[in-house]
Parts: structure tokens; sequence; C-alpha cells
């Protein structure tokens, strides 16, 4: 991926590292891995969690702030985005998220973000600090890798926490239209079907010959970029995420992962209810995007969407929450967790599945999701529970750095504000009478 041209800059500063410890005192702390304490503290020290508790002392030097009346939760994850590489949609040059060609796992998603995107402070002005940013495709198969950013820093190293997190790869579309107005022939369809999963396999059988030539040679071979970024693929220490949504997508795809021997995450899974005894059998987590959608077929229920994570949930497989992508709209995140409690999801497993789950189906289950001493201190200071619309949002810290809340809807809101109320004050102007 090559670096966007950049139309202009958000006006929010960047928070520097912590220097001193922060003690948040007098607040209701919901841990998510634990029970919730009432009237507790919390201590942040060099960026992570020092201690949890009631009736902790400030440490020499410490910024005491009151947090009473408060509620202190895990900054929110979104598991699924384009952050960072689309700002505006309709403007091409403020889009960087798809490289042309069909095989491209060596295109890295965090080198072409965009650190002053003004998404960003809109995204966590809603609690959402943390976020995996995915290369996308258009007719393609491998995207590329996925990162997983911080939501504030000057530059992309620094948003960086963790690259690459997985191989994403869009399944192909395995319906089949038989209606006679539709412009290409069902075997045309088919034909372009067996196309693309001949690449599929031609990448994966080209990166294992790469593979084990490199182990053989005595002397160093010619290096490959793509197969090179397969390799951790090839040997299990980095997962496929698979995005795919229809029933036949997720069944080939499963069965396409036990042929390779591939660990692989769902991404999308809107008919993942239909499948949950395939899921569960071979532990495959599912990354749930878009719950506030219609669903896939007219003979669906009208609530299948809201009610995946439920059935997912009651059968035991593993998976988390996301928005579905729209980078505008990325601050929803928490909204889409409560309707699928609304729909019977229990209300801390909804909570769980937009900051615990998603920490560890991304692989920083020991870092992020939870108040946990010795985690990251990336956390919010919130007016109520984050899943209710009328909740605010007052503080933020990622890594224990106290983060600038405002943002270009902010800002608007000020300065319409201010425009009404000096209008409003204004003297009448007279008109002449005819």
């Amino acid at each position: 991926m090559t670096t966007t041209s950049r139309v202009s800059a958000n006006n929010v500063i960047p928070a520097p590292p912590q220097t001193r410890p922060i003690l948040l005192t007098g607040g209701t702390i919901h841990p998510v891995s634990g029970p919730v304490l009432e009237n507790a503290q919390i201590l942040l020290e060099a960026g992570k969690i020092r201690a949890v508790g009631q009736n902790l002392a400030a440490p020499p030097g410490a910024e005491v702030v009151e947090v009473k009346g408060k509620h202190i939760y895990p900054g929110l994850i979104a598991a699924n985005t384009v952050l960072g590489l689309v700002e505006i949609g309709a403007v091409r040059a403020t889009v960087d998220q798809i490289e042309p060609g069909a095989i491209n796992p060596n295109v890295r998603a965090e080198v072409a973000v965009n650190p002053d995107s003004e998404l960003f402070p809109v995204t966590r002005s809603n609690g959402v600090l943390t976020a995996l940013t995915v290369p996308q495709t258009r007719n393609g198969l491998l995207a590329g890798t996925s990162a997983l950013l911080k939501l504030d820093g000057w530059t992309w190293e620094q948003m960086t926490l963790k690259a690459p997190v997985g191989l994403d790869i869009f399944w192909p579309d395995l319906v089949i239209t038989h209606d006679p107005r539709f412009p290409r022939s069902p075997e045309d369809q088919q034909k372009d079907i067996d196309e693309r999963m001949t690449q599929l396999r031609e990448a994966f059988a080209s990166a294992r010959a790469y593979q084990k030539a490199k182990q053989g040679s005595p002397t160093p071979i010619n290096s490959d970029l793509r197969w090179e970024a397969m390799i951790p693929v090839l040997e299990g220490k980095l997962p496929v995420f698979i995005h795919a949504d229809e029933v036949k997508q997720i069944e080939s795809a499963i069965q396409w992962a036990d042929q390779e021997k591939v660990k692989i995450v769902l991404v999308g899974g809107k008919d993942a209810w239909r499948v949950t005894g395939l899921l569960k059998a071979r532990d495959i987590p599912v990354i749930v995007s878009d719950i506030l959608s219609l669903p896939l077929r007219r003979s669906d229920p009208y609530d299948a969407s809201f009610t995946t994570p439920l059935k997912l949930q009651q059968a035991g497989v593993r998976f988390c929450i996301a928005a579905g992508g729209d980078t505008h709209l990325e601050r929803n995140l928490p909204y889409h967790a409560a309707t699928a409690a609304a729909y019977g999801l229990p209300k801390d497993e909804a909570l769980k599945a937009i900051t615990l789950y998603a920490a560890q189906i991304l692989g920083m289950g020991a870092r992020l999701g939870s108040l946990e001493a010795g985690k990251d201190a990336t956390l919010i200071v919130t007016t109520g529970d984050p899943l209710e619309i009328t909740t605010q949002i007052e503080q933020a810290y990622i890594e224990g750095r106290p983060i600038d809340l405002t943002n270009r809807q902010t800002r608007l809101y000020d300065k319409y504000r201010q425009k009404y109320e000096q209008l409003k004050k204004a003297p009448a102007i007279e008109t002449a009478s005819p």
C-alpha cells in the first residue's frame, strides 16, 4: 500500500507518554473480567494498570482524579474497520485500502494509515480506543495483513499496537444467479468461481514451495515478499481472517482451512448461526459484523442479524461484535452490541463482545479488554453504561495518556450553537414600509 496524499489534518494534538502515576478515585469500576467495584480506585503508571481495588493510596507524586458518580470501563475495541485507510469515500485521493491484483499477501495495512484522519478523534469520542484496520480487495482474494491500532499518535508507527494480526482473505461469492436478466450465464459464473479458487490454492502451494526451498537451501534464496508474508500462516503463528457471510462461503472456507491446515477467524458471519456446530467443533471464532443490518434473504427472520450473537453464545462459539467497516459510523460500535443485548444476548456478554472477547480473538487478551493489574491503561470514564445512547464519555486514557475528546463534530456543534445564540440576541432588522 502507498501513502495517500493528505487533504487536511485534524487539529487534535496526540497525548505525550505518561510521566507520572494517575489515580482515578471514587468511581464505579467495571473490570469486565470480574465483579463491579463500587467507590473504588484504579492506579495507572507507566502506561499500565498497576492496581484496581478499594482504599488504594496514591503513590508520591501521583495525580489524583476524582471520578465520584462516574463509571470506568475498558476502552472499546473495533475489530473490523478501514479506519486510517479511508477518509472520504467519494474522494479517491483519500482512499488507500485496495491494491490491484487478486493475490497481495505482502500488503501491510498499517503503513498506509493516515494518522491525521479526522475519523480517529470522532471514533474515540464514543469510547472506541483501539481498532483493527483491514486492507480490502476489489474482486480479489488475498488482501494483505491487518493491523491493530491505538487511536492516537503522531505516526503510523506510534499508533500500531500489533501487526500483523491476521492474513485477510475475502472469500469468493459462491451463489450462482440463474435470473435470465443477469449479465453473466450460470456457466460463466461457475467458471469465475473455479478460477478464483484455483488462484487461492496455487498461491498457498507457491508459498509452501517457497518455504520449503528457503528451509532446504544452504545459501540465501531470492526473497519474495508475497510468500514471505505467508510463512507465519503456514507455521500456524498467524491466523487467516476469512471474510464471508453466506453459508456456502463459510462451509467452503472451513473445508479449505482443514485441507490447508491453517487457523482461521470468520469475519462478517451473517449466516454463522446456521453452522454453529461446525464452528464450535473446530473452535473457529467469529467477528460478527454489522448487527444493524438487514438479513441476507427475504426468507430469513427479520431479526436474523440481531440474534446471531445470542445463537453463537448459546452454542459455545467464541465471538465478538464489530460495527462493519463504515469509517464514519465506527463510533456506533456500542450500539451494535446494545442491539444484540436487546435481542437476548446477556448484557455482560454484549459488553465483553466489544472489549475482552475482541481482544482475545485479536491475540491481545493479555494486554487489552479488561481492567486488571498488568494490562494496558486503556480505559474510559463515562456517565453511565456505554451501551446506552444517552451515556457520555467524559475521559479517555490510552496507555495512561489522557486523550483529547474534541473532534470535528464537537467543534461544529460549538460553532453553530454560538451562531444561533448570537442570532437570537441580535437586534431585529427594520424593513422599510412599501
